[in-house]
């Protein structure tokens, strides 16, 4: 499962975050819905969320070619060549 979702929100990483506010935004993959947040952390961004139904936490910093993070307590390690894009459009549940 790790193989599908983690390049899948990579790629939501690559859309435009506003400067001052952070959006939750929510999207389900294989029966799964999962919330997230994307930040800037110095030149890197970084995706922090839950999948919502077992609460795991993940944690994605994106850098120039590379994906590094944790899935619950597994660290994860991927090329950006690896991120396919998502087929359903992004929700935002809240925004401030």
């Amino acid at each position: 499962m790790k193989k599908f979702i983690l390049p899948t929100l990579t790629l939501l990483s690559l859309i435009p975050a506003t400067a001052h506010a952070e959006e939750v935004r929510r999207f389900e993959h294989e029966g799964n819905i999962y919330s997230y947040t994307v930040s800037t952390l110095g030149d890197r961004r970084v995706i922090s969320g839950v999948e919502e139904k077992t609460g795991k936490p993940f944690k994605l910093r994106i850098g120039t070619h590379q994906v590094r993070g944790t899935v619950g307590s597994q660290q994860v390690q991927f090329s950006l060549k690896d991120v396919e894009p998502l087929k359903a459009s992004v929700t935002v549940l809240a925004a401030r």
